[in-house]
Parts: C-alpha cells; structure tokens; sequence
C-alpha cells in the first residue's frame, strides 16, 4: 500500500512530450500503472498522431481514480499541457475548455467574469474531462452530476478522427459518449454551460441523529442549494450536517439555531474527526464566491485525508434512509476502517452509464483507511446489505461486485457497447477495466 499524496501535476515532459515513470502511481498511490511510458502532446494533432501510431492507449487525468479504470497495456496520454480556456461565450452562455483543465484553474477563471457552474465536487483538484467521464458528482436535490453541464465534446477516435458529440446533433450518442469511461477515445475539447456567477454561504452543524431521517430525509436535504451529511459511523448520529445556501436578494445568508436536533457549530470543522480544518473551505455562515464554497476542501491544500482510499455507491433516492439503515447495521465492520463517509443527493440525468441515470439518487461514499486488504474484506459486505436497493458504484473507486452484478444495473449497457464497436471496433482503448466491467 503506498504512502503519502501525489498531486496531478509532479511530473514535467521533457520536451519531445514522453516521460519515462516505471513507478506511475494514481494520487492515493493505492494503484501502480502497467504503462511505462507516457505521453504529454500540446496540441489537438500531436494527440492525433499518438493515437493513430498506438495500439493500446489510454487517456490520463489527474489520476484521481482509485481503480485501473484509467490503467492500460499500451501507453497513456496525458493532457495536463492542454489545460486552456478557448472561449467564453456570453450569448450562449457556454465556456468551451481543452480537457486537461483542472476545476480549481477553470473556475477562477468563469467567476473573474462573472460567470459559475452550476455544482462542484467536493474538492477542485480534478480535471474537468476525468470527472465528467466517470459521473462525478458534487450534491443537491435539483443539481446533477457535472457531466449534466456538458454540452458537447470533441474526441480524437481510434482512427485519429476528431468527432464532436453534441447535445443539439446525434442526442442518442451523445448520451451515450459524455460518461464514456475513456473508451470512446481521447477527450480532448468540452464545451460546459454556465450560470451567472452566485454566493453561497456555507454552515456546518454537528450531531444529527440518525433516526431523523426516517421521516425527515427530504426536509433536510431540500434546506439548501447543496447539503452533505458526514459519519464515522461509530454510532446512530451523523457528526457533521455541510448546508451550503445559495444567496440572492430574496435569500440571504443565514443560519438555523437548530436542524432537527444538530446545532451549528462553534468553530470551523474538518468532516475527518481530528483533522485540521485548515484546508477545508470556509464556514460559519460568511458568504463568499460559490466557487470557494460548493468544493469542500481549497485547491492549494491536499483535500481530504491524504492517504487514504475511496468507494461509493449512489441509489435511487426513494431507498435513502432504508439504505444508510443497513449500512448503520453493520457499522462494527465499517467504522474501524473508515476515516469519514459522506452522504449526498443527485438529480438524475440522462447520460447512459451515469449511476443517475434515470433516477433521483442518494450516494453514500466511504474514505478509507489505507488498508486494501481489510476495505477488500468489507466490501462485499456492504454491496450485500445495498443489493436490494440496486446501488451503483462509481467508476473511478474501489468496488467488489463482478461484472454479473453491475451490468444489469445498467439498461443502455448493451447500446454503450454498440457505440465502442463503432468507433473503436478494434479496442484500441480498452483495458482490463474495460473487458471486465463493459465487455
């Protein structure tokens, strides 16, 4: 198990645009690539011209997954050097980005002009084109994951074709291609709709029972632009409550002296019991630019634990409390493990292999401690306790169900393999993920 915490961006091409790194660690250095070799092109042809000369390929984002999703037997092609903005367009209102663009770059830049997305992750370190890929999402009842701000993509093919898949042309593939799991081909180009920039002011209270959900899931959920709820699961209560809300003239900041049973706390908190909150962003109800608030943690900090692993399950919101119930039922198992588990809501969509596809949803993710050999004992037993209540796990993490249990999750599963076989019939982006999970 690796130690420590590797950034997206430690590692400099030289300038023919490949780098040599047999020790090629993903950020939670819990995963070692099988790839040697790794290619950093500056411009839409130089990833034509890889593609093209390359029989196994993959593209490579901030390394943010916690899986071989992004693994391959061939080479990777990283566009950490294709991070620009390319066009604002105000009529439009749509921001046009390459896609190695990191969140934290793309959204100073949207709110200097006045301009916002509409929901964050919770922490701004990862590429737009690697979260948008894999249904990353940030939470709010009416906010869908960011692949919902896509409007269109362009996409170096096996053959070396760019192909743009567009929301107003070919709306059958393009739902299929935006939560593509990097198997369509390179993203290269996303085209993002925006929203007038907002404020969002953002309280943290503590001690929220469990029970309170039974009847009180939706009021709570529904109290704000985006709500989270965080838990050690070491017994029946919900440590931290994060409501962030969205502040307009009819809404201004404000905090509630209680919600059903949590009080607002008296200081800044980390959602991981005994960290500092030093790099988490800021609370106590001071409203500030939404950019600096839907994110948990600040882009110059390393988010989260640090060293640690990550899983997650997202199901149909109607199971919510039925679900965390059975969850809370085997927290013995869990909480020794565990580091913190948050819980979030996410409007559906319609993109294909989006775990919201179709459905309103509740996500339950887990940050673990890294210890693969015990997270790999429990997890089985988690995805037993969720079985009755169709969890889907997140691409990019760490799940242990087989490919028997996850396909039927996904109805449009047989159409995703269709649109593969038609644009890389010969499985120049496949890899071990990939012939597993899809194939």
């Amino acid at each position: 198990m690796g130690k420590g915490h590797v950034s997206g961006n430690d590692f400099e091409a030289p300038s023919k645009g490949i780098i040599h790194m047999p020790n090629h660690l993903n950020w939670a250095r819990n995963y070692a690539y099988n790839v040697s070799e790794i290619h950093a092109p500056e411009t839409l042809e130089q990833v034509r011209e890889i593609v093209v000369r390359t029989n196994r390929i993959k593209p490579l984002g901030t390394r943010h997954s916690f899986n071989d999703i992004a693994d391959s037997a061939g080479v990777h092609v990283s566009l950490q050097k294709m991070n620009r903005v390319i066009d604002l367009d105000s009529m439009r209102n749509k921001v046009t980005v390459e896609a190695g663009i990191r969140y934290g770059e793309l959204c100073a830049y949207l709110h200097q002009h006045g301009y916002a997305l509409h929901n964050l992750a919770s922490l701004p370190h990862i590429s737009v084109a690697g979260a948008v890929a894999t249904g990353t999402h940030g939470s709010g009842d009416h906010n869908g994951s960011l692949a919902t701000a896509v409007h269109a993509i362009e996409v170096v093919t096996a053959d070396g074709d760019v192909v743009t898949f567009s929301r107003e042309q070919q709306s059958d593939e393009f739902a299929g291609a935006v939560v593509g799991l990097g198997a369509i081909g390179i993203v290269t180009k996303l085209t993002l709709d925006v929203v007038p920039s907002f404020q969002i002011s953002q309280t943290v209270y503590e001690n929220l029972p469990l029970a309170q959900l039974k009847d009180h899931f939706d009021d709570i959920f529904s109290s704000a632009y985006s709500v989270s709820l965080f838990t050690d699961w070491k017994d029946s209560s919900f440590h931290q409550l994060w409501v962030k809300h969205k502040i307009t003239d009819a809404a201004p900041a404000k905090t509630e002296a209680a919600i059903f049973g949590a009080a607002p706390a008296s200081s800044h908190l980390h959602p991981v019991p005994g960290l500092g909150s030093e790099n988490c962003s800021e609370q106590m109800g001071i409203p500030g630019p939404w950019h600096e608030r839907l994110p948990h943690f600040r882009l110059d900090f390393t988010p989260s634990a640090g060293d640690e692993l990550q899983s997650e399950y997202i199901m149909p919101r109607q199971f919510a409390y039925d679900a965390l119930y059975a969850i809370h039922e085997i927290r013995a198992s869990i909480s020794p493990l565990l580091h913190a588990s948050e819980i979030r809501t996410v409007a559906a969509d319609d993109h294909w292999l989006s775990p919201c596809y179709e459905q309103d949803s509740v996500a339950v993710h887990f940050t673990w401690k890294a210890d693969w050999p015990a997270v790999r004992q429990v997890l089985p037993v988690i995805e037993q306790r969720l079985l009755p209540y169709r969890a889907r796990p997140h691409w990019g993490k760490l799940f242990a169900m087989g490919p028997e249990e996850l396909q039927p999750l996904y109805e449009k599963m047989p159409d995703f393999r269709q649109l593969l076989s038609r644009y890389d019939p010969q499985g120049k982006f496949r890899n071990a993920f990939l012939d597993r999970y899809i194939y």
